[in-house]
């Protein structure tokens, strides 16, 4: 976890980004239940946590490349549509040139899946508000891989969920992920401000294990 994985979460509870909930729970669209429910796009709305959130970018960026653990890009892209303002807050911080990744190549025009200038055997990082399974992330960065014909190794995201099935599936792809705050922290932080008990801050650390059973398994 990162240095910054408190100071974010805790940013994330104060505007109620993210809501904890165990009785009832939240319903995603897939169906499944969880005990908690992101909206980092509400942070676009707050200079200050903004702020926070590019700076803290920033410098794991700089610290990766100093370390030599990354090459600094050529490029920032965004994901569609939640990560396309903070590839543009980050790229305007870092002087660097921005593309944005739609999910599915565009059914008319051009039919590209990536909009912005991008030359072939550019390094890409792309940008995401939040990582769940992975599966739009990988699939971005594959499209830059295929598409732009451009090198990607890493995404830096807001928030992981901390999912096995997302470590996995960076893994197979080659991709390493770097996240400013997770799950784990984010419950650590609502406990210390009384937003949950620790009794409930057990039963929501089940969820990442397996979330579609999850559920079940604690008996809602």
């Amino acid at each position: 976890m990162t240095e910054f994985a408190n100071d974010i979460a805790k940013r994330l509870l104060e505007i109620e980004a993210v809501k904890i909930s165990t009785d009832p729970p939240f319903t995603w669209t897939s169906g499944i239940k969880s005990p908690i429910y992101c909206d980092n796009r509400k942070l676009i709305s707050y200079p200050d946590h903004r702020k926070a959130v590019v700076m803290g970018w920033k410098t794991l960026i700089e610290q990766k490349v100093a370390g030599g653990e990354m090459t600094m890009p050529d490029v920032l892209g965004g994901t569609a549509t939640a990560a396309i303002p903070w590839a543009a807050f980050l790229a305007y911080e870092m002087n660097l040139p921005m593309v944005y990744i739609r999910p599915e190549p565009k059914a008319h025009g051009a039919g590209k899946q990536i909009e912005g200038d991008l030359k072939a055997g550019q390094n890409v990082l792309i940008v995401e508000d939040l990582i769940s399974t992975g599966g739009s992330s990988v699939k971005a960065a594959q499209a830059v891989r295929d598409e732009g014909q451009c090198t990607v190794t890493d995404i830096f995201s807001i928030m992981h969920y901390e999912m096995q099935k997302a470590t996995d599936r960076f893994a197979e792809a080659n991709l390493t992920l770097t996240n400013l705050t997770g799950f784990s922290s984010l419950l650590g932080v609502a406990k210390e401000l009384g937003t949950i008990t620790a009794e409930q801050e057990a039963m929501v650390l089940k969820f990442s294990e397996d979330p579609p059973t999850w559920a079940d398994r604690v008996g809602l």
